[in-house]
């Protein structure tokens, strides 16, 4: 089955058939520089996938130069088709049982105090490749360094044991990102369930105390502000400690369309009622990106005191 790419579902802003113009603090230039080029070539090296390249991310530019990368394990093709995000949907080929080592020795030749592995969804493995992850992290440990692991999961969603697999390896942080509002999972995230994904987060707290959680949110897809401090409120119910929110861009003109730019002062807005209600850590920005300055947020998070 050859692979596809996710179909749009409304018009993009603008005139028809034009992707939508970015206001100014949104224009990224990728400048490559000697520490950009050394991160693709080990990376390259080791035959690793990263949700940099396959998600289009915009800061891929600053975070490579700086040698910080999302390495994205079980291959570059996914079992869903949410219409947001730009990786490959189709039939997945075998895991690759070496993968693990090879990311273990990326990651000690980059030297990285913080590691960040993600996956595309696997519902056509038995535990969603929940194992596969348990199996990076066991690696990454085995070479004895001092980076800390961050684990980004799909939601294993009718895999029995999968969360509790994971969990149970112990990453320094788990997240998993709810990516929108409620009312908009049937047209962003199909397949998905909200309830679902939410639980996952409330339930890593007691499979592992003392792993901080983690989850965000892209805005721009036609949310409410009250929708989004709803969700707040509902992850902060969940007991998660870190979310972040950025802006929605539409990778390609088959995807979903971007229903608007949304201003930094309203990201502003946001970051202000996450610390009231209680994240140890919130970052809020039209650039944000999960992984985005993960190793020096997770210091932050860290000299929180806080699990």
């Amino acid at each position: 089955m050859e692979p596809r790419r996710s179909r749009t579902r409304i018009e993009p802003i603008g005139a028809r058939g034009e992707a939508a113009r970015k206001p100014p603090w949104l224009r990224v230039r990728l400048a490559p520089s000697p520490g950009f080029v050394e991160t693709r070539s080990k990376l390259r090296e080791h035959r690793l996938h990263t949700v940099c390249e396959e998600a289009a991310c915009p800061n891929r530019g600053e975070c490579w130069a700086r040698r910080h990368a999302t390495v994205m394990i079980l291959g570059d093709v996914c079992t869903r088709a949410c219409s947001f995000c730009n990786v490959k949907t189709g039939r997945p080929g075998a895991v690759d049982a070496d993968e693990p080592e090879r990311l273990a020795a990326a990651i000690a030749a980059l030297e990285l105090r913080h590691v960040v592995i993600t996956s595309v969804d696997r519902d056509d493995l038995e535990d969603g490749g929940a194992s596969h992850f348990v199996a990076c992290i066991e690696a990454l440990r085995r070479r004895d360094f001092s980076a800390t692991i961050e684990v980004l999961t799909p939601d294993f969603r009718h895999k029995p044991g999968a969360i509790e697999t994971v969990a149970a390896a112990r990453p320094d942080v788990y997240n998993h990102n709810l990516e929108t509002v409620p009312r908009l999972y049937r047209e962003v995230r199909p397949g998905a369930s909200y309830r679902h994904s939410l639980d996952l987060l409330a339930r890593v707290k007691p499979l592992a105390p003392g792993v901080f959680t983690k989850s965000g949110i892209m805005v721009g897809l036609g949310e409410r502000e009250e929708e989004v401090l709803a969700v707040l409120d509902d992850l902060r119910g969940a007991g998660v400690d870190f979310v972040t929110i950025g802006q929605y861009l539409q990778p390609t003109l088959r995807h979903i369309a971007v229903a608007r730019w949304v201003d930094p002062a309203e990201f502003d807005r946001y970051a202000a009622a996450a610390r009231e209600k209680g994240f140890l850590l919130a970052a809020a920005s039209p650039l944000t990106r999960s992984s985005y300055h993960a190793d020096a947020d997770f210091d932050r998070l860290r000299s929180t005191g806080g699990v």
